[in-house]
């Protein structure tokens, strides 16, 4: 989701950036290890429902709001 495979483009590499700090500005108690370690929404979430102590179904809820416009491909 956010870690990088190489052979990115420069444009690939600036948005996944660019969510990766949004993301920590969103969700302050994750790490920048945290969020370089995630590869997929499953796993977010997951780390969000475990931090925060919050349902499955809250944690999905602002995952998916959060990713609203955002291409992680």
């Amino acid at each position: 989701m956010f870690g990088f495979t190489g052979g990115e483009t420069p444009e690939t590499l600036k948005r996944k950036k660019g969510y990766l700090a949004d993301a920590k500005n969103n969700w302050d108690f994750l790490t920048h290890y945290d969020l370089s370690t995630i590869k997929t929404k499953g796993q977010l979430c997951n780390m969000i429902k475990v931090r925060r102590a919050i349902s499955e179904e809250e944690a999905v809820a602002d995952v998916e709001k959060w990713m609203i416009g955002k291409d992680f491909s």
